[in-house]
């Protein structure tokens, strides 16, 4: 199975200059737990739901606070013909949740572990 199955193509956006708290309720209203931060049309960083939380635990105005003193910039991707299996694998290796898909540059979804967990797991079919 391919990312492209599985990412989440209703993303959260931000830039850097993005309040934390701006981006915090995009991913709200995405039903989200990261926001893509863009530059122009170019990615360049990712804002998870840890670090607001970080952010929200520093003490700082998160209406204040702007988006690239917390997210990680230069973010790990893929792209959406990489399987599912080095997809987490990525994931797994460098410690993080949410996986940036782009195509050429243009980001075209996201996949989190729960993605890829929800892919494995079978539900019981209803009666």
């Amino acid at each position: 199975m391919m990312v492209r199955d599985l990412m989440n193509t209703r993303v959260a956006t931000a830039t850097p200059d993005t309040p934390v708290s701006q981006a915090a309720a995009a991913m709200v209203a995405a039903n989200a737990g990261s926001a893509v931060v863009m530059q122009g049309r170019f990615l360049a960083g990712i804002l998870t739901e840890r670090d607001v939380l970080r952010a929200a635990a520093s003490g700082q105005n998160l209406s204040a606070s702007l988006v690239s003193a917390w997210m990680t910039p230069d973010p790990h991707s893929a792209r959406p013909d990489t399987s599912a299996e080095e997809a987490g694998q990525i994931m797994l290796l460098h410690g993080f949740r949410h996986l940036p898909i782009v195509e050429g540059r243009e980001v075209c979804g996201v996949v989190s572990l729960r993605d890829l967990f929800a892919s494995r797991i079978r539900r019981p079919q209803e009666r």
